[in-house]
């Protein structure tokens, strides 16, 4: 268990600012929440000519619950319409959607393509009718597709096997997720399709009526680890421009086929990858995390500090982002790390997924890391149109912080990702009551990452009652006693 004190036990905003001074963290926080329109989150936000009605965003996730055929299911349909009634007037991507079946992450993830374009109309259309019926109008909401393809992570078709498709070969991922020397690096070719697989999935989601594409450039999927590929030789590797070659050429292809808006989620550092502490791992009882042995200089990813692949380094990112304006992309979504080898740097946590590692450092200092990023590159590229992350974790002070981030033009606009699943109508509730419902906030128990891990449904077990009807409560319930009687 984390020796760090949770959130839920600090009971003023003063407590909480005297946590954030003793662990050296800068992060402004209000005294109050403000309704609309004194929040400076009820401000309308132009974003490439179209007015969002305001400041929250819902963060695509990746979902465990469609249709083996990748079409949407009625928990999906569930899902995408609590988005509609959250309030927010952003919602990027709505989830990953897989460019091809055989680019998911599990067999059950959407994919765009000829045979589910019509459901995943008829999905975005009732999540859109039904924020028109709840709030009088939705002509100020703004919605998009994330088109993914998940690289060395993919699990097409079966839940507990792996079929990765990697850029190249990676000294320390390799070996952590069991990747031989005998899998095949994806050819020049075969990035060529799949290239254009992105930009005909463009094509159905200007058809399906989404105002942008996500061209999903984070987290470790194919997209972002296409952008580390120094050691990979040819056109996609090696340099900068040949590693950003596969995303412009997907950015140009839809510029040259459709007129939809695009964005980018992108991971802006990356650490090296993490595992539980052996000498202080006994069993399944996991350890805090700590750095996997990794060679030097480090070499393998984007945004990776090669001297010290635990400190963050924006060089990159900087170098990413002038491209970004060079390409005349506005929207840009930023995030940090991956789920599958850093989650305590993508999306800090208090209580551990059953296949990650206790937190090593209290999770507070992982939002303030992302969210200091993000406004050192709003300050370097103030015309980019940034939406930022890791806001879940900070619970009952989520609208302090987020007014006065956005107030301070820190970051245009705050996301949330797994909070929806918990609290789909926190941001109505902030901007119409100025008040939360704090317990149907998230606490980040990870069952919404435990779950899928063990190939079960993706959702809130804890604090959703619907979760409890299903036949998979019973069984996270025993994977959960099993975590507990290991310690």
């Amino acid at each position: 268990m984390s020796v760090f004190p949770r959130v839920s036990a600090i009971k003023s905003v003063e407590a909480f600012r005297a946590r954030l001074t003793a662990l050296g963290l800068n992060l402004p926080c209000e005294d109050s929440i403000l309704p609309a329109p004194e929040s400076p989150l009820a401000r309308p936000l132009d974003v490439d000519g179209f007015r969002a009605g305001n400041r929250w965003v819902i963060h695509p996730m990746e979902g465990w619950d469609a249709e083996a055929d990748g079409k949407p299911s009625e928990l999906v349909r569930r899902r995408w319409l609590n988005f509609g009634r959250s309030g927010a007037k952003w919602l990027w991507g709505g989830e990953a959607m897989a460019v091809v079946p055989e680019g998911r992450a599990n067999p059950n993830q959407l994919v765009i393509g000829d045979s589910t374009r019509d459901e995943l109309k008829r999905l975005l259309n009732d999540t859109v009718e039904l924020h028109r019926k709840e709030f009088g109008n939705a002509d100020d909401l703004l919605t998009g597709f994330q088109l993914t393809h998940s690289g060395r992570f993919c699990k097409p078709y079966d839940k507990k096997k792996a079929e990765p498709r990697i850029a190249y070969h990676h000294p320390v991922l390799d070996p952590k997720f069991g990747i031989g020397a005998e899998t095949p690096v994806l050819s020049d070719d075969e990035l060529k399709r799949i290239r254009d697989r992105f930009i005909a999935a463009a094509r159905i989601a200007e058809w399906c009526g989404a105002r942008f594409v996500d061209v999903k450039a984070c987290h470790g999927y194919l997209g972002h680890e296409l952008l580390g590929a120094r050691t990979r030789p040819g056109p996609y590797g090696g340099s900068f421009e040949n590693r950003t070659r596969f995303f412009r050429e997907i950015v140009e292809g839809i510029r040259a086929s459709t007129g939809i808006g695009i964005g980018v989620r992108i991971s802006v550092f990356d650490f090296v990858p993490y595992r539980p502490d052996p000498e202080r791992t006994a069993g399944k009882k996991m350890g805090p995390g700590i750095p996997e042995p990794f060679p030097k200089p480090y070499v393998y990813g984007f945004g990776v500090n090669a001297s010290d692949p635990t400190a963050v380094d924006l060089t990159e990112a900087v170098e990413f982002f002038a491209l970004l304006e060079k390409l005349g992309i506005r929207m840009v979504n930023v995030t940090a790390g991956s789920p599958y080898y850093n989650p305590h740097i993508q999306r800090p946590a208090i209580f551990p997924p059953s296949d990650g590692y206790q937190p090593p450092e209290d999770p507070l200092v992982g939002c303030a890391r992302q969210i200091e990023a993000t406004a050192a590159l709003k300050a370097r590229f103030p015309s980019l149109v940034m939406v930022g992350s890791a806001y879940t974790y900070l619970q009952e002070y989520i609208p302090h912080v987020a007014q006065a981030v956005v107030r301070a033009g820190f970051v245009d606009a705050v996301g949330i990702g797994r909070l929806v699943l918990s609290y789909p109508a926190m941001p109505r509730d902030v901007l119409e009551k100025g008040m939360m419902n704090n317990k149907a906030l998230c606490r980040t128990f990870s069952d919404c990452t435990t779950g899928p891990r063990n190939g079960l449904r993706s959702g809130c077990y804890p604090l959703d009652p619907f979760y409890r009807t299903i036949e998979d409560y019973a069984q996270l319930q025993q994977i959960k006693r099993a975590q507990q009687a290991a310690g």
